[in-house]
């Protein structure tokens, strides 16, 4: 898969300083004479659903800061099998990995239409020997992803079906508005899960049964949470 749409063709046109989301990624703490250091492009880029950002085990170029939407961490298992291993949303950043591998570690796939920004491996490296600020912030960024993936994985890999059903529920909502959720196809939430199709789907049916949660569209990806005790519950 490629990219559907790329606003910039790496030649360099976003404005790190007027980011909306500046403070949520790597440049929040940078100052006049550190933005003075970066002498390579750093770009805009868009991706439509499905598309593929880079590939597990690709040669790294670059990071993402990811400023819309939602992507998708797969890995392949030893018996060729797909698994969901994290879902990275606005404010994460994508294949900080490299920065020590110079390899990705999983493919990263769009779940739904995304912006964000892609630098250079050299820009960050010439940053983070520059930039006491800088060096600060790779290392929260490091520490809160491999916190994010523990979390994931106790979440979501252990516990019954419903538990893990729920507790993506809860993962999934809305930072602006935490009691509306989206989803995804059942069988990307199976992969996530490590649980079959038809299972999700028989929770999740359940739980807007028992009022949990609401469907908001007919596709069965946006939900509202009507009972956040009972989720947390399992």
């Amino acid at each position: 898969m490629i990219p559907i749409k790329t606003e910039s063709a790496w030649r360099g046109t976003s404005d790190c300083r007027n980011c909306g989301i500046r403070d949520m990624v790597l440049f929040a703490d940078l100052n006049e004479h550190d933005f003075g250091l970066i002498h390579a492009p750093i770009d805009d880029l868009e991706f439509k659903t499905g598309a593929l950002l880079h590939a597990e085990g690709g040669a790294a170029q670059g990071v993402f800061t990811l400023r819309k939407g939602t992507i998708k961490l797969v890995r392949v298992t030893t018996d060729g099998r797909q698994r969901i291993v994290r879902v990275l949303r606005p404010g994460d950043v994508v294949g900080l990995e490299a920065l020590a591998t110079t390899h990705y570690n999983s493919d990263a796939v769009a779940l739904t239409d995304v912006a964000l920004c892609r630098i250079p491996l050299v820009v960050i490296h010439t940053l983070g020997a520059s930039s006491q600020r800088l060096h600060l912030k790779l290392m929260q960024k490091w520490q809160q992803s491999l916190k994010d993936a523990d979390d994931w994985l106790a979440d979501l890999n252990f516990g019954t079906a419903r538990q893990r059903v729920c507790n993506l529920i809860l993962k999934m909502r809305h930072p602006d508005d935490t009691a509306c959720v989206t989803l995804f196809g059942r069988d990307d939430m199976g992969s996530m899960l490590n649980l079959k199709l038809e299972t999700v789907s028989r929770e999740v049916s359940r739980l807007v049964r028992e009022l949990a949660i609401e469907p908001l569209d007919k596709q069965g990806r946006a939900y509202r949470v009507l009972n956040e005790p009972l989720l947390r519950l399992g």
